[in-house]
């Protein structure tokens, strides 16, 4: 029983995960849509959402490294190598998150910011979201 309520609210914390991304995505979308009339149209909206959902939904949370257990501890050492999963998933979901963070503050405060800052913020949206993917993917292929 234990492990089906564990189970089933971890699969309700990817939810959520995925529709926050989801949603950082739409606002991602709303900015850029806003400032380049090319991005105005539902399948941008989409393709933002569905790419913030994904890319939360895999790379927050990550499965962890193995440790080595060549010292023979009962929990195994540090083997001294940088997880790349957990920091492509750490340095893309800041980037996808304050992007996000920017699009609402401009969008609350109403500001009108030059079309390079757009360009950051869109980059750096894809970028993170990339990154995020690519992080959960790894981790979840060397299990």
């Amino acid at each position: 029983m234990q492990t089906r309520v564990r189970k089933f609210a971890h699969v309700l914390e990817r939810l959520g995960l995925a529709m926050a991304g989801a949603a950082s995505g739409l606002f991602v979308a709303a900015l850029v849509g806003t400032s380049h009339s090319a991005l105005t149209n539902q399948a941008f909206l989409l393709l933002m959402m569905v790419g913030g959902a994904v890319g939360f939904y895999l790379g927050i949370d990550t499965p962890a490294h193995p440790l080595s257990a060549s010292h023979g501890g009962p929990g195994g050492v540090w083997d001294g190598q940088v997880d790349t999963p957990e920091l492509l998933s750490a340095v893309g979901t800041f980037l996808a998150a304050f992007s996000a963070f920017a699009c609402v503050g401009v969008i609350v405060l109403r500001h009108d910011p030059h079309l390079g800052w757009i360009l950051m913020i869109m980059v750096g949206w894809v970028v993170g979201v990339t990154m995020q993917i690519i992080a959960g993917t790894i981790a979840r292929l060397r299990r």
